[in-house]
């Protein structure tokens, strides 16, 4: 079942969404070689806690930790530990928080120190496909106008969409409906309505879409080891246009493309 938000939940997952940017900030200003990744976590901790706020990751189906930490060919739900950042690795970091009854979602990839010409690549096409989806994020469209978008702007540029996770509704829960995939999926279609609140996150692999799990039953990698790089905002679908709900400030893409 699809829930639509009013405003003032849109307005609730907004202030949600400013704790999600605040900690990605920070985790992104202290990524460095050498940095263990578990203070990440400590951080993450750190920061929501002192906006009163509650890592929505921490526990969800058992997840132990209050961020995800994917290193190169890691896609997602990758363990923060004692491992070192390396200088030009590319590190995802996904963030979710629950403040007053809302969450909100996001994830960046970052680049640590100099990077490869191919991993600085794929962090920009993801970034570009991310902002693709969200421009087609509008009153009247179909979810088939996001997925196509995306997917046809990674294939275009050579990479492959991961199939096998996707974006969701997010508000009132962590995950709700609507999926939101990153590539066509046929019978499957949403109209995109005024106040549908959606995670849109494409997840996008130097070569195959097609991943594995590791043995700790969480953190997922590219099959073919290849790089992997993740990008995501939560989106409000709103008459005005898309409202970006897990950027600094208020962001509305208005221009239509």
């Amino acid at each position: 079942m699809i829930n639509l938000k009013n405003k003032v939940d849109i307005e609730g997952i907004r202030k949600a969404g400013i704790v999600v940017r605040t900690v990605l900030d920070e985790l992104g200003k202290i990524t460095l070689a050498g940095l263990a990744t578990k203070k990440y976590n400590e951080t993450a901790e750190e920061i929501a806690a002192s906006m009163n706020a509650m890592p929505a990751f921490k526990g969800y189906r058992g997840f132990p930790y209050a961020v995800c930490v994917s290193i190169n060919e890691e896609v997602v739900h990758g363990f923060p530990s004692d491992k070192k950042l390396r200088e030009g690795d590319i590190v995802s970091l996904d963030f979710g928080s629950y403040y007053e009854g809302y969450y909100a979602d996001a994830a960046i990839t970052l680049p640590v120190g100099e990077i490869s010409e191919k991993a600085a690549n794929l962090i920009k096409v993801t970034k570009e496909a991310l902002n693709i989806g969200i421009s087609r994020a509008r009153v009247g469209n179909r979810l088939y106008d996001i997925s196509s978008a995306i997917e046809d702007y990674v294939t275009k540029h050579g990479y492959s969409v991961v199939r096998d996770f996707v974006g969701h509704g997010i508000g009132y829960e962590l995950h709700e409906d609507p999926q939101v995939p990153n590539y066509v999926v046929k019978n499957y279609d949403v109209p995109l309505e005024d106040g549908l609140v959606i995670a849109i996150e494409p997840m996008v692999n130097e070569f195959s879409h097609k991943i594995r799990v590791k043995k700790n039953h969480w953190t997922v990698i590219a099959a073919d080891k290849g790089l992997s790089a993740h990008f995501e905002h939560t989106v409000a679908i709103t008459k005005e246009g898309p409202y970006i709900l897990t950027e600094a400030g208020e962001s509305w893409q208005k221009k239509k493309t």
